[in-house]
This record gives structure tokens, C-alpha cells and sequence, in this order.
């Protein structure tokens, strides 16, 4: 439990208090009951979005009134949203508004693309979107990657993204995608978006460095975007048949298991997936379902 969430259950709840930017009494009480993901289906990929966090307790459970906040998507693409290569932009939209609401003073949205990264914020419509929100919108430059000490399983130290290590919450908002080397892309992987460096070298131990990365970085909450997901040809994609159309939203803090439970959408289980099963083993998270409180609705 981090310092915020001990303040907020623990310490508020036994002396009956409410301060500025944390819980009430009663709130304490209720987060007994928050579920650990929630997974919300309906037509609309904001509204999905916003039940989603609703359930789990609203977004001031993850953002706090003056907090500098990162939401990063997946942009890495030159594909549009039918494609489903990036992050819906209704849901990125979504998650930047309730940002604000909560009091966040700023938002910050990017990432370090594939493709060129002008079109690929334009092509995605997330750039527009995200814009719209409230958010500001910003290439990587690339001389704001500074080295981290990661003492990880295979990655000892790595260049991340200033902002990244600056920020005070940080929502992660993967795509769910088919992937050729990780099997799958969703959240742990859609963190190599505020990797510097040679991102090629972890291909070649990519489950322990996703573990690493993901343990550096730690999300405060990671949204699945499964609106549009790949179910082949991963992870851009570029015809109409490598695309399967949901209208699902998962979200959890646990970014182990949202991704585990992610895993499903493909017929697969957590244990599948090489970083899902070692994030579990090392205590990053739980990948074990049947041991998760999970709240699955339609709109």
C-alpha cells in the first residue's frame, strides 16, 4: 500500500476526518468495496470509460486536487481509430476531463511514436482529442530522457522520460493488440511509450524488462482500451479483418491484472503472457482472477 492509499483508508477512516484532496469518513468506509478491475461494455467509449473509473471509486481516488498528471496512450501508430493500432480517442478524452474534474492542475498527454509523430497524432485523432479536453499535447523530445537507476531483473538503468518521473499520478491507457514478440500488448507494454534508448535491445529479454519498466513506473491506473482491438497482424494492423470491435473498457490499479484479465479478450489467461505471469511471481501484481473482486456491466 503506498502512502496515499494508507492516508485515505486507513488513517482518515479511524479518526473520522475529512482533509482537503482526501476521503471522507464515509468514503473510507466504502472503499472496502471497491472491486479490484472493473469492466464496463457499452456503445459509447466515453461513458464505458467514465463507469469504469466510477466503479473503482472515482478518478479522486487517483488524482488529487494540484496534481501534475500523465495520461499515456498508445499513439504509436499512422493508423485512424478504426484501425484500432492507437488508443481510442473518446477514452483518452475521457480520462483527461475526469483528470481535471478531480482537481489536476495540469495534463499532460504524449508518446514516443513509431511512425512519424505528427501524423501519428494526427491519424489517431488523439492529438485533436485530447487537446479539446484540456490536456496539453506534446512530441517527445528527446532531450528530456534522463538515465534511471532500475536495478531490475535484466535492466539495470535505462533513459526515461522526464515528465514520466516528474509527474504526480500517471493513468495508463493501452490499446488491447496482438503483438509478434510479447504475444500481447496492453498495459506493461504500453509503457516502453516513455522509454529512451535502444527500445529494440529489450525485445530480446522483453517479459523481464516489461516487468522492470512497469516496476519503475508503477500507473496509478491502468484503463484497457478495448473498443477496437487487433486480433491479428498486431500490433498495426492495417485491414478491417485484423480488427474485432468490443466496446469494453477494464481499469484497475493493479496493472498486472488488468492486463491478465485483458489477456481473456484473446482466449488466453495471464499465465499466457510471459510479463503477466513474471509480474506476478516477483509481487508487481496479481494475475490470479479468481481471486479478484472483478465488477463486469453493461451500459
Amino acid at each position: 500500500m503506498n502512502r496515499r492509499d494508507f492516508l485515505k483508508k486507513t488513517a482518515l477512516a479511524g479518526a473520522g476526518l475529512a482533509l482537503p484532496g482526501s476521503l471522507t469518513f464515509v468514503e473510507c468506509l466504502r472503499a472496502a468495496q471497491w472491486p479490484d478491475l472493473a469492466v464496463v461494455r457499452g456503445v459509447s467509449p466515453g461513458d464505458i470509460t467514465r463507469e469504469a473509473v466510477g466503479i473503482l471509486g472515482g478518478m479522486g481516488r487517483f488524482v488529487s486536487r494540484g496534481d501534475v498528471v500523465v495520461v499515456k496512450p498508445n499513439i504509436g501508430w499512422d493508423r485512424p481509430p478504426d484501425m484500432a493500432a492507437n488508443t481510442n480517442p473518446e477514452v483518452v478524452a475521457a480520462v483527461v476531463r475526469m483528470c481535471l474534474d478531480a482537481g489536476a492542475r495540469r495534463v499532460k498527454v504524449f508518446d514516443h511514436t513509431v511512425n512519424d509523430p505528427r501524423r501519428c497524432y494526427r491519424q489517431s485523432g488523439i492529438g485533436a482529442a485530447a487537446r479539446r479536453a484540456g490536456a496539453e499535447v506534446s512530441y517527445i523530445n528527446k532531450r528530456r530522457f534522463v538515465p534511471v537507476k532500475i536495478d531490475g531483473i535484466t535492466l539495470k538503468e535505462w533513459p526515461l522520460y522526464r515528465d514520466i518521473l516528474e509527474a504526480d499520478s500517471i493513468i495508463n491507457v493501452p490499446v488491447a493488440k496482438t503483438h509478434g514478440t510479447s504475444r500481447l500488448t496492453m498495459g506493461m507494454k504500453n509503457l516502453m511509450g516513455v522509454m529512451g534508448g535502444w527500445r529494440f535491445r529489450i525485445h530480446q529479454r522483453i517479459d523481464e524488462s516489461l516487468v522492470d519498466i512497469a516496476g519503475a513506473i508503477r500507473p496509478s491506473l491502468t484503463l484497457i482500451d478495448a473498443v477496437r482491438i487487433i486480433v491479428s497482424n498486431g500490433p498495426q494492423g492495417g485491414r478491417p479483418g485484423d480488427v474485432k470491435r468490443l466496446d469494453t473498457v477494464i481499469a484497475g490499479a493493479d496493472q498486472v491484472a488488468v492486463d491478465a484479465y485483458g489477456a481473456t479478450l484473446f482466449g488466453l489467461t495471464g499465465r499466457d503472457l510471459g510479463y503477466v505471469r513474471l509480474g506476478h511471481e516477483t509481487g508487481l501484481g496479481n494475475m490470479d482472477l479468481s481471486r479478484l473482486a472483478i465488477r463486469d456491466i453493461r451500459l
